[in-house]
């Protein structure tokens, strides 16, 4: 599909019921929400779109990109199919995206689910936040990437590991310096509290800190991760996610 900045690659398939749209994390793609597209398919629409730079999306050529650029390829999406509301999933970056999306336009998304969604990047120290930055314009940022990611990783089954970094590989620098640095800057409190409709956050571990949604916005309903997984619980546990995902949809009009 046409995008803001170039052509979007939509996975798009089932009928009948709300649809619910999937936003992957930093250098994610559709192929992230293989489980949960083929579980809902059978009794209702699901799509997810690769976010601009990534998966088989176009890469921009020139600027940064930010959460609201990201969610702009949301808008994009479900504007160009005539989805008139329908339920939000975003995962990590993806969250922040699903996040910025619902603040926007709260009377099309009948629902918001985080999974494992990134921090509030704001919290991070300034001089902490430039230094990643710069390293992620130079040759060394995948070393740098794939050392961040490797305690988020170390739970995960090495076909997992395999497939999450095996798509940082195939993503351009660009994409990931952009998504990654759109975080420093988002705020995510005011974008949640702008939403009043039905939303959860699911997290991790690794996702309860001083900076984490739920302890930044108290009054965020959010649910911990039962299984031992690591950051990328849809490819880890997706039995589980698909069950979350059932619940929550029962609760959502």
């Amino acid at each position: 599909m046409k995008g803001p900045a170039g052509t979007l690659y939509v996975d798009d398939g089932g009928v009948g019921g709300l649809p619910v749209v999937f936003v992957h994390s930093s250098a994610g793609s559709t192929k992230h929400w293989a489980a949960q597209l083929s579980h809902l398919r059978e009794t209702r629409r699901a799509l997810a779109l690769d976010l601009r730079g990534h998966g088989q999306s176009e890469v921009p050529t020139e600027g940064a990109i930010s959460v609201e650029d990201f969610a702009a390829d949301v808008a994009a999406v479900v504007d160009g199919l005539k989805l008139e509301r329908f339920v939000l999933v975003g995962h990590s970056l993806g969250g922040a995206v699903c996040t910025a999306y619902a603040a926007a336009h709260p009377s099309r998304v009948a629902g918001l689910l985080l999974l494992d969604p990134a921090s509030d990047g704001r919290l991070i120290p300034e001089e902490q936040a430039q230094g990643l930055m710069a390293v992620l314009g130079t040759e060394a940022w995948l070393p740098v990437v794939e050392e961040y990611w490797a305690p988020m990783l170390a739970p995960s089954r090495p076909e997992v590991r395999e497939q999450v970094l095996g798509g940082l590989r195939a993503t351009a620098q660009v994409a990931v310096r952009s998504g990654l640095g759109s975080l420093l800057t988002f705020d995510p409190v005011s974008a949640l509290r702008r939403y009043p409709g039905p939303k959860l956050s699911v997290v991790t571990a690794h996702n309860e800190g001083p900076d984490a949604y739920q302890i930044r916005v108290p009054e965020l309903p959010f649910k911990k991760v039962e299984p031992v997984t690591g950051h990328w619980v849809q490819l880890d546990a997706p039995a589980w996610v698909n069950s979350v995902l059932d619940g929550f949809l029962a609760s959502v009009r």
